[in-house]
């Protein structure tokens, strides 16, 4: 289910009457739904779908991705990416190969932390963990 993101008040007043809704639901407090930007070894080309925000802005969510932008010191590589090692939100996300925010990556020149929001930017930026 989509999730809605609009504040419920109180059902009762400071008074002691009841409340009542002055609008219903509308569109714009709806969410989207969960992007889960996955690491596949076998793909061939990395994939994300554009979607339409509010006031007609644009925003690529990645779904499948293939190389991460790793940052140690001053230079940024783009790497390969090897495996998922740890997910910070969810345990089973490492097993399901699945990036968000703090993960810990297994990249071509070590272990790295991600530091961007693949779901929401559409690209998997990180920095080198120290050893």
């Amino acid at each position: 289910m989509v999730q809605y993101h609009k504040f419920a008040k109180t059902k009762l007043g400071g008074a002691g009457g009841k409340r009542r809704a002055t609008q219903d639901k509308r569109l714009v407090h709806f969410g989207g739904f969960f992007a889960k930007t996955k690491f596949e070894k076998d793909a061939k080309e990395e994939r994300r779908e554009p979607r339409r925000l509010k006031g007609g802005k644009r925003k690529s969510s990645a779904r499948k991705v293939i190389y991460a932008n790793v940052a140690s010191g001053a230079a940024v590589k783009k790497v390969k990416i090897l495996n998922v090692v740890t997910s910070p939100d969810n345990p089973h996300f490492s097993r399901e190969n699945v990036i968000t925010k703090g993960a810990l990556i297994e990249t071509e020149l070590g272990k790295a932390r991600v530091t961007s929001r693949p779901s929401q930017s559409g690209v998997v930026n990180a920095v080198l963990a120290k050893a």
